[in-house]
């Protein structure tokens, strides 16, 4: 079985719904950090010109989904085997007094600001889409067409 998740791997891949998941799950650690990427705030999408990122450990993030909808935290863990994302001050009491952390799906966040060192600086500036374009990345132009007869 191989996994191919969109332009990282070029590998053969199958439509086939029990496949499909089987490379989900089984999937390596380097594959569910891109899995678990979460989309950024709109001002931060303004200002970087990214959609999504990988979530990583003190990004600051708000809830968009769930009994917890609405607040904001700090990434204080990023469970990859578990696939889930642990908030400070996202938890609850256990029957015996124990406090735990409840994870929470990174689809379900929204990063609002990012932690940002010389790796994650160097993803924004090669990710941002209106670098060399100006944002028309994909338009066919009436100079594309007219030069498509040339030959």
């Amino acid at each position: 079985i191989g996994f191919c998740l969109n332009r990282f791997l070029a590998m053969p891949r199958s439509r086939d719904r029990r496949k499909s998941r089987r490379a989900y799950f089984h999937a390596p650690s380097h594959i569910r950090r891109i899995l678990m990427s979460t989309r950024l705030s709109r001002d931060q999408r303004a200002k970087y010109n990214v959609r999504s990122l990988p979530i990583r450990k003190d990004d600051e993030v708000r809830i968009k989904r769930g009994i917890f909808k609405g607040r904001d935290g700090k990434v204080i863990c990023v469970y990859r085997k578990k696939w889930v994302v642990h908030v400070d001050r996202i938890t609850r009491e256990k029957a015996n007094g124990a406090v735990v952390q409840i994870g929470l799906n990174a689809s379900n966040l929204e990063i609002i600001r990012p932690k940002l060192d010389k790796h994650r600086r160097e993803i924004l500036e090669r990710r941002n889409r209106a670098k060399g374009d100006d944002g028309k990345a994909g338009k066919i132009t009436e100079k594309d067409v007219a030069m498509k007869d040339v030959d």
